[in-house]
């Protein structure tokens, strides 16, 4: 064959692959229709210029005279990653159409599947017909149409359009899918680009549940157009049956604003902006919220939802990065009550405490630095904002820690620094068993700390492991805080001997030494490592213990997590003084068929000087903790790992004496194809100086169970044992499947401190895939299955 005429024939191919890729670009325009999301292919195929050409048919004839080129047969063409097959392929040089008869099929390299009976398409694409055509897409999305046509280079037209995300049904392949729409016709304008779509319907079950006349949305090329978005509904107590409608608004490429209008049946019209702005290195967002409420009166008498009726917020965050290593933000809202953004349930202000911020942090190959300034607003229903005027005011806190690149004398060195300015207008006290806990003393205070630690791991011949530990830190503080037994004598009285009011200092040096020998046993089917675990830390005693503010060490649990810490309190307002050594066992056990054996048991002595642990505290932190004795309790812990999905886990504190259970916990976790289901036990025992005068003991449960392939039932319930009494549970259930997720649930709560405007709530989601979302509530989220 003449080379002008295997040029020919590429150009035909080309034209062919183009015009049928044209067709399966327009049904993934329509997908795009509905789902206004995917991005796809451009109208023409990527065919680089070396593309090697495999073209098979029963017969090929090129009729000069007639300027006509056939491939009749069984064509098979194999082009730059296409792949299709037709009966026949005819292209006529005079009219310049291109024309595809039989069985069309087309395999684009992105997967997607194209299946026609006619094509017939002008060379130069402008004007084209395809008639039966039928799309599938790589992401299970279905199209098909009586006929398909490109008109005057600018527009695609389907014709009778019918598009799903559903799979059929593999035993009734002819049954109608669980939804489909269908339309009269679809027309996508490549000069406005937007897809149009004419008398559509839309089908649930076989059945017509929904009628637009008229529907015009963006085509795939639009990546973001203002217009409404699907609306949302929820029901809760005291505001009634709630409708969302809200409307995005593109201002430009790098800013957008989502505005949502919700009626309330309760309590009237709540307004919400949002507006966003990205930048080269960075996002900013505004958000503006407000309603004035209709019936106030709903809400219980006393509180800020009763008692205030022009209500709103005004919020921003923003997240900027500076250059590789450094970076700033903020998170700052304010309202005009301290409980309308949780009240009206608004998308991520809804938190019990929402913390204000703002940061900057910078992070190296061998340090990191951190600063933020923080104020809570605590969300509650007291109008006094009561509680919230109890939190500090942190402006700022920094830390900074290093770890020295090479070795200093031959070992690890690094340093931790932490800076913190506080203030609080109120204090912060109340009263249990008789003992009075200071969780905050109204002033300031300032405290700069910097630690440094050094250690080294030395192996003997015998397997030994020994790490000696040295360690200094120095205190700086500044307080101007009131006295405790000046705020009010009458009620409240601390022994502790207070000297947090004026300019202290403080210093601590530590020599450790930690000694590990894992012995490893093996038997035919499993391995087993014992490691005996020692440690010894001498310090001095703790400088003014319990006589200095307490405002981040008051979180304390002594247990197997942090009994081999070297300063087990959780901050850095208290530093753990006098002699300790710490004793334990950690076991891990393999077994080749799937078990896996993890435990941890010990005991911590101290030996010297002042326990930390037993001195008094404006928090009575370390009280009742089990580390108050020179001997401490027991604390062990102990999990199980099988084969089968089943998971253990428990954890205990034991009296060094009675072994009587003053901290227990375990969990029992257990998952299959059809069943996911964990149950939580926890047991405190009374700490009557540490705030709990009575002891706690709750059990917790979740479940979730497949009745089908298709429908599960779910369920969670919190159980107070102490007071009888079921303090949060929820139901529900949910269908869900390759493309429709629909879920229905309850949940209510026991509200003890009266801080939430709703005990209950209703939430339901129907979501189609490629669609979107209808909600009531905050209903579960689902995952479809591809």
């Amino acid at each position: 064959m003449a080379v002008t005429n295997r040029k020919t024939i590429r150009r035909l191919l080309t034209a062919l692959l183009t015009g049928v890729a044209a067709s399966a670009y327009f049904s993934a325009t329509v997908v795009a229709a509905y789902a206004q999301s995917n991005s796809l292919q451009s109208l023409e195929p990527n065919i680089p210029a070396e593309s090697k050409l495999m073209l098979a048919a029963n017969e090929l004839v090129y009729d000069k005279d007639a300027e006509r080129i056939s491939a009749v047969g069984g064509v098979q063409i194999n082009y730059a990653g296409y792949k299709m097959v037709a009966q026949r392929v005819e292209y006529d040089q005079k009219t310049g159409r291109m024309t595809a008869i039989g069985n069309i099929e087309l395999i684009e390299p992105g997967g997607n599947r194209l299946y026609a009976e006619t094509l017939d398409v002008t060379d130069d694409f402008g004007e084209g017909f395809l008639n039966a055509l039928r799309v599938e897409t790589t992401d299970n999305t279905r199209l098909a149409a009586e006929s398909a046509e490109r008109v005057g280079a600018r527009d695609m037209i389907l014709n009778n359009g019918v598009y799903t995300a559903c799979l059929p049904c593999a035993e009734k392949p002819d049954r109608a899918p669980l939804w489909q729409i269908k339309a009269q016709r679809v027309i996508q304008n490549g000069e406005k680009h937007t897809v149009r779509l004419e008398n559509a319907r839309f089908e649930l079950f076989g059945q017509s549940i929904a009628w637009i006349p008229v529907l015009e949305v963006p085509d795939h090329t639009v990546k973001r157009k203002s217009g409404f978005l699907f609306p949302s509904m929820s029901t809760t107590e005291n505001l009634g049956f709630g409708l969302k409608v809200p409307y995005y608004y593109a201002i430009s490429n790098s800013k957008d604003l989502t505005v949502s209008g919700t009626g309330y049946t309760s309590q009237g019209f709540l307004l919400d902006a949002e507006y966003r702005q990205r930048f080269d290195n960075g996002t900013l967002t505004l958000r503006a919220a407000g309603i004035s409420q209709m019936n106030p009166d709903e809400f219980t008498d006393g509180t800020s939802d009763a008692e205030v009726k022009e209500r709103g917020m005004i919020q921003s965050t923003g997240a900027f990065t500076i250059n590789p290593r450094w970076a700033f933000g903020w998170d700052v809202m304010t309202q005009t009550d301290n409980n309308f953004s949780r009240t009206y349930d608004l998308n991520g202000l809804d938190e019990s405490v929402h913390t204000n911020q703002v940061y900057l942090t910078g992070m190296g190959d061998r340090n990191i630095f951190d600063m933020r300034a923080f104020y809570f607003d605590v969300q509650d229903s007291n109008p006094r904002d009561t509680e919230e005027n109890k939190q500090a005011m942190v402006y700022p806190v920094i830390d900074y820690g290093y770890i020295a690149p090479v070795p200093v004398g031959g070992g690890e060195l690094s340093l931790d620094i932490n800076f913190t300015n506080i203030s609080r207008s109120n204090p912060d006290i109340y009263t249990s068993s008789g003992y009075d806990r200071f969780r905050g003393l109204d002033g300031r205070m300032a405290r700069l700390s910097a630690e440094a630690e050094w250690k080294r791991t030395f192996i003997t011949d015998g397997g030994l492991s020994l790490t000696p530990i040295v360690a200094l830190r120095g205190d700086a503080l500044n307080v101007d805080m009131a006295s405790p037994n000046s705020i009010d004598p009458a009620r409240y009285l601390y022994g502790g001997g207070f000297e947090g009011d004026d300019a202290n200092a403080r210093g601590m040096v530590t020599a450790g030494l930690e000694a590990r020998y894992p012995i490893l046993m093996t038997t035919a089917n499993s391995s087993h490592v014992f490691e005996p675990i020692a440690q010894i830390f001498v310090r001095p005693d703790e400088q003014m213990a319990g006589g200095l503010p307490n405002e981040d060490a008051q979180s304390f649990v002594f247990d197997a997590t942090n009994l081999f810490e070297r300063d087990k309190f959780s901050g850095y307002d208290r530093i753990e003084g006098g002699t300790r050594a710490n004793v334990g066992l950690r076991y891990t056990g393999t077994f080749d068929s799937g078990y896996t054996l993890h435990g941890i048991f010990g005991q911590s002595y101290h030996l010297a000087g002042l326990n930390s642990f037993a001195t008094d505290d404006l928090v009575n932190a370390g009280a009742n903790s089990g580390l108050e004795s020179d001997v401490s309790d027991f604390v062990s812990m102990a999990s199980v790992t099988t084969p089968y999905g089943l998971s253990l886990t428990a954890l205990a504190r034991l009296d060094e004496k009675t072994l009587e259970p003053m901290r227990t916990g375990a969990s029992v976790g257990y998952g299959n194809d059809r069943l996911q289901t964990s149950l939580t036990y926890t047991q405190i025992a009374e700490q009557p100086k540490y705030g709990a005068s009575e002891e706690s003991t709750e059990l917790q449960t979740s479940a979730s169970f497949r009745l089908t392939q298709y429908v599960s039932v779910f369920g969670s319930m919190t159980w107070d044992l102490n007071n009888d009494v079921v303090s949060r549970r929820s139901a529900g259930f949910s269908y869900e499947d390759e493309c429709t997720i629909f879920s229905l649930y309850y949940t209510d709560k026991r509200d003890i401190s009266n801080t939430a405007a709703n005990d209950w709530q209703i939430g339901a989601r129907l979501s189609f895939r490629t669609l979107g979302d209808i909600q009531v509530g905050d209903a579960p989220q689902g995952n479809y299955r591809y």
